[in-house]
């Protein structure tokens, strides 16, 4: 989910574009950049811009043509290194991220936004530890930024800091109380701190906020399941396997199989009756008995 943009060097020649982007009006805003391409096919600044706009509207393949594009005509060009990063982080392309950041860095190592990336990157694969120094050497480049530091809380709840968590969970709505992103970043940390009716509450002002954003939806709906003993049972395992290495996980599993076969059963039936039995009360309580619009 690309939030953020980055603003051109020449804000009155980008100004209606930038306006149009604020608004969320993103095919008039690809409009106007082409007029800035056709007024100058050897500036890259419109390039990036171009990319930059596709990458908000979920087009990742087009936005990484039009970064080709500008850095080509500048190699080091910011925005389109800005761009670039983003779309192969949106993407999941791993190693083309971890390859693209370290240039990136180089070319602008004062961009606090790539240490906010990577410091999702380690989050995800369990590097709670190193995703805190990211996440705090992005925060000491722009210390109000409320998605910053509403990752630094849910990082330190991952890191089981449940108070430090909570201090920078009011930091950070002080500067985006209003803001979905921030407001999910903070569900997940209360998550973590089995606060669960807070989860559900930021939920619900994050869709509110942006109704049609359809991972706020499904956060949502996860945080109304997380109201329900028996699904939260069922989840505790996950919690300890996050802290496990994949082999521990294999040899805890292969235990269990051989000395624990009727527990391990019951269990896994009771995790999937605990799955699809909440699922379907809360998709019942939110949806009534209507089909879910995709």
């Amino acid at each position: 989910m690309v939030e953020e943009t980055m603003t051109p060097s020449s804000p009155t020649a980008y100004s209606a574009v930038y306006q149009l982007m604020s608004w969320k009006r993103y095919k008039e805003a690809l409009a106007e950049t082409e007029k800035l391409l056709r007024e100058d096919p050897h500036d890259p600044d419109p390039y990036a811009l171009y990319a930059q706009i596709c990458a908000l509207m979920g087009d990742y393949q087009k936005a990484q043509h039009w970064v080709e594009e500008a850095l080509r005509r500048d190699p080091e060009h910011h925005l389109g290194w800005y761009v670039r990063v983003s779309v192969y982080y949106e993407t999941g392309n791993e190693a083309a991220f971890d390859e693209a950041i370290r240039e990136a860095l180089r070319i602008d190592p004062y961009e606090a936004h790539y240490y906010y990336l990577q410091a999702n990157q380690l989050n995800k694969k369990g590097k709670f530890s190193e995703a805190k120094e990211q996440i705090e050497t992005a925060l000491e480049l722009d210390s109000e930024n409320p998605q910053y530091l509403s990752i630094l809380s849910y990082t330190q709840a991952l890191l089981g800091q449940d108070h430090r968590s909570r201090e920078i969970e009011r930091e950070a709505l002080r500067y985006g109380a209003e803001e979905p992103i921030v407001l999910m970043y903070l569900a997940w940390a209360a998550a973590r701190r089995g606060d669960y009716k807070l989860q559900e509450t930021y939920m619900r002002s994050a869709v509110r906020l942006n109704p049609d954003e359809k991972q706020y939806q499904d956060e949502y709906l996860e945080s109304l399941r997380h109201q329900y003993v028996l699904y939260r049972i069922c989840l505790w395992p996950n919690k300890l396997f996050r802290k496990m290495k994949p082999w521990q996980i294999f040899v805890m599993w292969a235990v269990c199989w051989l000395l624990f076969k009727p527990l391990v059963l019951l269990f896994i039936c009771l995790h999937l009756f605990a799955h699809w039995s909440t699922r379907a009360i809360v998709h019942v309580k939110v949806f009534g008995w209507r089909r879910r619009r995709s």
